[in-house]
């Protein structure tokens, strides 16, 4: 199979006709053999009975239905592990992203061997309170990452198979996705302008909320990236150096009081009532807690279960 087209939707049921009648049309122009992956995160309007509906058209059309709703990032780990295609094609549900993009990418990433090809809305009609925070996470991403893209979370994404079977997406990181194929050793990354188009159907999802959940992930996933095989470099690093910290400055109070009393000096302060004493015991306790950490993190992480379980309801495969 050549392209999987992956929607991830929630409560989306008024632009699921016109997406899935577009996407058959270019998909046909083109002569790609295709499936149309939804995942209803739980929707609590009429998406499922309308996809139902289409499947009876649409013999491409299969879905997976959560029980509840679990966020965007759950709904594509989930359809990442069901797709069939050689090209995994990402787009929202609400027809702001244009099918029409899908044959330049499949192209590009085929011909061009991206791993990778991430669209850029160059052009938005999102209103100011939602483009001034984007750009803001671009480029705190980029510049974290390394990754020269405009447009993190942007929606429509091409991805090679092997990509998507390879990573996991979870929490709020699917704006991340770049970030995590990087760190999993897929690099040839590029991007691609494509349309974004004014919304026709009901509202956004996303709050302000998700500003604060994805400056949090973006942190989380450059811990996990850099530590997460091996946390006890990063937790016995600093405990180590907050031990050894304390230690010497103990040594020194201890020492002083003691180079006083040997030369018949007089003591100005005894040791307890320096607020350096106490500084060096709570680094010294600091570090050994981090060491401790580092260490149960690093028995973590040789028995860590599965993350991502997730209730189904139903399926259409």
């Amino acid at each position: 199979m050549d392209i999987s087209v992956v929607i991830p939707l929630f409560n989306e049921d008024e632009s699921l006709p016109e997406l899935t009648a577009w996407i058959a049309r270019v998909m046909s122009d083109n002569n790609f053999s295709y499936e149309i992956l939804f995942v209803d995160d739980g929707s609590t309007d009429t998406s499922w009975q309308v996809i139902e509906e289409l499947k009876k058209t649409y013999t491409a059309v299969k879905a997976i239905k959560f029980r509840r709703n679990y966020g965007k990032s759950a709904a594509l780990n989930v359809a990442f592990e069901a797709s069939q295609g050689d090209v995994i094609i990402t787009m929202d549900a609400d027809l702001q992203d244009s099918p029409d993009e899908i044959p330049e990418l499949y192209r590009r990433l085929r011909e061009e061997k991206f791993d990778i090809i991430s669209g850029w809305k160059k052009k938005r009609y999102d209103p100011i309170t939602k483009t001034i925070p984007t750009k803001l996470f671009n480029a705190a991403t980029r510049k974290m990452s390394g990754i020269q893209l405009n447009d993190f979370n942007c929606g429509l994404k091409a991805y090679r198979s092997d990509v998507v079977k390879t990573i996991e997406v979870y929490g709020e990181m699917h704006r991340y996705i770049p970030v995590i194929a990087k760190w999993a050793g897929f690099k040839n990354i590029g991007e691609q302008v494509v349309e974004h188009r004014a919304r026709k159907y009901g509202v956004t999802k996303f709050g302000f909320s998700r500003f604060i959940n994805g400056f949090l992930d973006l942190l989380s996933i450059f811990f996990v990236g850099k530590f997460g095989k091996r946390p006890m470099h990063f937790f016995g690093s600093l405990g180590v150096l907050s031990f050894m910290i304390g230690t010497i400055m103990a040594l020194w109070i201890i020492g002083e009081k003691l180079y006083h009393i040997s030369m018949n000096l007089p003591i100005k302060r005894e040791v307890t009532d320096q607020p350096g004493f106490y500084i060096a015991l709570v680094a010294i306790i600091v570090g050994s807690q981090l060491f401790l950490t580092g260490f149960v993190a690093e028995l973590v992480t040789r028995n860590a279960p599965e993350r991502n379980d997730y209730l189904i309801e139903k399926e259409i495969l």
